[in-house]
């Protein structure tokens, strides 16, 4: 392995490979996320790309086996790719999140505010440490996770909010 001068052209093609990458490991991140959500079609169409991108990847690297700046953008790829799969997935929200929320005194009045604003809420007296609190669970798309923290803290600040991701088994009421 020789570590060749750094003309453009052994910069660019390192950033090819860096480029294919990053958008290989974002779909892999994705798509595995897909896959423990239940979502088949989703993960067939981004395993389909994956792999395609990958393929494309890994040829540019057998073009020139004695680049070691093709192997170097390799790898700064995948670890690039892994944020980056990371933010995307956060972005895109994909799925439910359950929410338990823990309300010392003020949980019944804060049910009614969020099922004001359109969510399920279940509710569940409980003992704390301190005495009577309410228990509140709402399962939301995790879009809306976000919305239903902020409700809480804005009117509970004490309140403590646990997420959870899950898959919804049958049933229930969402709001659209």
């Amino acid at each position: 392995m020789n570590w060749q001068p750094l003309t453009w052209a052994a910069l660019l093609s390192a950033a090819i490979i860096f480029g294919l990458r990053v958008v290989d490991v974002s779909i892999a991140t994705v798509r595995i996320l897909a896959i423990i959500r239940g979502q088949r079609l989703m993960a067939w169409l981004l395993g389909f790309f994956q792999a395609l991108v990958f393929v494309v990847a890994i040829r540019q690297i057998f073009a020139n086996l004695d680049n070691l700046w093709n192997m170097i953008g390799y790898a700064a790829g995948f670890a690039t790719g892994t944020v980056v799969g990371m933010a995307l997935e956060s972005w895109l929200a994909m799925g439910y999140a359950h929410m338990r929320i823990i309300s010392p005194g003020r949980g019944t009045i804060l049910a009614e505010r969020l099922r004001d604003a359109g969510f399920a809420v279940t509710e569940v007296a409980g003992r704390g440490r301190h005495g009577t609190v309410n228990i509140l669970n709402l399962t939301v798309p995790r879009k809306q996770a976000a919305e239903v923290r902020r409700i809480v803290t804005d009117f509970d600040p004490k309140a403590f909010i646990t997420v959870e991701d899950v898959r919804p088994l049958r049933r229930g009421y969402f709001r659209s």
